[in-house]
């Protein structure tokens, strides 16, 4: 009985990491990057825009679960199904699909990641994990949801680093959903608005306009959380520095009242 369950282990390990490295390598293989592009997208527009209107409820599907494999086997192109979300579905369904997809592709990661990799991972810890995996052991829902909603590291990266941290199933599905719903109505509302485009000057549209500057904002974060980490450590150092100062002028008083009787 003790064989028999470490043996049944390696065989369900064996096949959750086929499964992922094999779709990776499909993908590959099927020159899957060549259909997640803008110009593939911009050449079958009105097709899809007709099939989707047929077909509501099947595309609705069929997009949720495309997201979710792009998403589960970190694949390039999550930009642009993000997009395709809010073209094909309008800002808010596409919203609502964005955050289903990527919740349900990241949690995916999540369990493989802790299933497969995490007692290796700890041992072998790079520093930029290592980074990240110290942020949870103070508040994990609060630090996961932080680097959702500010990209400071890759979406593929946070989804993975945590899994070899200790937060719970709940907290990571919980800080995911909600950090990436104002990026997720970000791109469904940009695509939206692409899919209103019929030509060049449409551009300049007041609605095409805010969807831009609404991207626009969102890239900005990082560098504003960054400055704003500087500023905060420079307020820690100082303050060290300063609590520092005053036991030694205070320990020059104790001196100075020592040598006074003399």
């Amino acid at each position: 009985m003790t064989n028999e369950a470490p043996s049944g282990n390696r065989w369900l390990k064996a096949l959750i990491a086929l499964l992922f490295g094999g779709g990776l390598v499909a993908f590959f293989a099927l020159d899957g990057q060549h259909y997640l592009n803008l110009e593939m997208l911009q050449q079958n527009r009105d097709a899809l825009l007709a099939y989707t209107h047929a077909n509501y409820w099947t595309m609705l599907v069929i997009a949720v679960a495309v997201y979710v494999i792009a998403i589960a086997l970190s694949v390039p192109g999550g930009v642009l199904l993000s997009l395709a979300m809010g073209f094909l579905f309008g800002r808010w369904v596409g919203t609502g699909l964005i955050l289903v997809g990527a919740t349900i592709g990241a949690t995916m990661v999540f369990l493989a990641a802790r299933y497969l990799f995490a007692d290796a991972a700890r041992q072998r810890m790079g520093s930029r994990l290592r980074e990240l995996s110290d942020g949870f052991t103070h508040d994990a829902f609060n630090y996961l949801l932080f680097l959702r909603l500010v990209p400071l590291f890759p979406f593929w990266l946070v989804n993975l680093a945590p899994a070899f941290t200790g937060i719970r199933l709940s907290t990571y599905i919980a800080a995911t959903g909600i950090g990436i719903i104002p990026g997720a109505f970000v791109f469904a509302n940009l695509g939206q608005s692409l899919g209103h485009i019929q030509s060049m000057a449409q551009l300049v549209s007041p609605e095409t306009l805010g969807a831009l500057a609404l991207l626009g904002m969102l890239a900005l974060v990082p560098v504003l959380a960054k400055k704003l980490m500087r500023r905060k450590d420079r307020s820690i150092n100082n303050d060290s520095h300063e609590s520092n100062a005053v036991p030694l002028v205070g320990d020059q008083n104790d001196s100075h009242q020592h040598k006074q009787p003399l």
